[in-house]
């Protein structure tokens, strides 16, 4: 059996849209997977990241290749990575090291992978899946499964995307036109953050923050539509929900907060919506929904690039610059694409949170 077939028939877990069996069937599986495979190498050989799909979807080549790839941890890791080195190619001893070091230093540590695009809306790049949409990413149901039996705290977020992406009603999950999620991704996912955290004591105890929330629009230039070599459609417009400080005067986004007890580390995915420039405008990305949803601001270590090894590096740093950095910290919110898993070409490297003499 190939490793592709095999990796189809791995019993996922989680709330599946619109009612479909408990295990994905093997064969749409496996085909989907294998169309993934050679679209990206497709698109990689002709020097194009964009992959289209249907009706105005696109994908990006390089995620496509990780979901095809199959079980990407142990054994398997060097054989699949994009590593440099070999020895830095597999991502679940790095991330079950990460949570020790934190337990150790009183931080809890929640790892939130963001879903492929294509995990979510494989029907829209696809035409070996049809009707009811099985969960595609069975690799990382699996992987989560592992990390959690090591003592890692996953929050898997495929489910619940793909249900709100089965709701008519709800907007998009994802951009069509970018490699990002959506802000009303960003919205679902800060939900469901509070609701795992809310009742922890030392959140209880916080001040709160006096926020406002509005409803908008605006057009985006999305990254995979900039690369297009073809004829460009139009622009994307995305709805949104703006979060802002309350108070007279123009209002003003959440700033992140060096003290907060909330670390909010990670790739891109942390700051689109956020930061502004070419991440599409401030105060409607995850931090500023994670601000309305807890009441207090985090603090932001998010880096353009890989949020595997680099995120960990600036918090290093940080701890580094300031001896009692880490002595106010409770959880650390680890959100990434799961494309990191295999497409970093710096890999996964253990890394000290801190100089020794600064860990409590």
């Amino acid at each position: 059996m190939s490793a592709m077939r095999a990796m189809a028939m791995i019993l996922w877990v989680g709330t599946m849209a619109w009612g479909q069996p408990a295990t994905a069937p093997a064969d749409v599986v496996a085909g989907f997977l294998a169309q993934c495979a050679a679209r990206s190498e497709a698109a990689e050989k002709a020097g194009n990241l964009t992959v289209l799909g249907r009706d105005g979807w696109m994908f990006f080549a390089p995620e496509l290749r990780h979901l095809s790839v199959g079980t990407f941890w142990g054994p398997d890791a060097a054989r699949v990575s994009r590593a440099s080195r070999p020895q830095n190619a597999d991502p679940l001893p790095v991330i079950v090291d990460f949570a020790a070091q934190l337990k150790a230093a009183g931080i809890e540590l929640l790892f939130v992978p963001v879903p492929a695009k294509a995990a979510v809306y494989p029907d829209m790049l696809s035409d070996k899946v049809r009707g009811p949409l099985p969960r595609v990413d069975t690799a990382h149901a699996a992987f989560y499964e592992a990390l959690r039996n090591q003592g890692v705290q996953v929050l898997d977020i495929q489910p619940a995307l793909a249900a709100a992406r089965a709701d008519a009603g709800s907007p998009p999950v994802y951009c069509r036109q970018d490699t990002h999620w959506s802000p009303y991704a960003c919205q679902l996912v800060a939900r469901l953050i509070a609701e795992r955290i809310g009742s922890r004591p030392w959140l209880k105890d916080l001040p709160r923050l006096r926020l406002q929330a509005q409803e908008a629009e605006m057009q985006i230039t999305g990254d995979l539509w900039r690369n297009l070599k073809a004829d460009a459609p139009p622009k994307e417009t995305l709805k949104l929900r703006t979060v802002a400080m309350q108070g007279g005067g123009t209002p003003e986004p959440v700033k992140p907060d060096a003290t907060s007890p909330i670390i909010l580390l990670g790739d891109s995915h942390t700051l689109v919506f956020s930061i502004g420039e070419e991440l599409h405008g401030t105060g409607a990305g995850l931090a500023d929904q994670l601000a309305l949803e807890l009441g207090v601001a985090v603090d932001l270590i998010g880096v353009r690039g890989s949020g595997a090894t680099p995120s960990r590096v600036s918090l290093y740093q940080r701890s580094k610059s300031n001896a009692d950095y880490l002595k106010t910290k409770k959880l650390v919110i680890w959100c990434l694409s799961v494309r990191e898993f295999t497409e970093s070409t710096n890999g996964w490297q253990k890394l000290p949170i801190a100089p020794k003499v600064n860990q409590p």
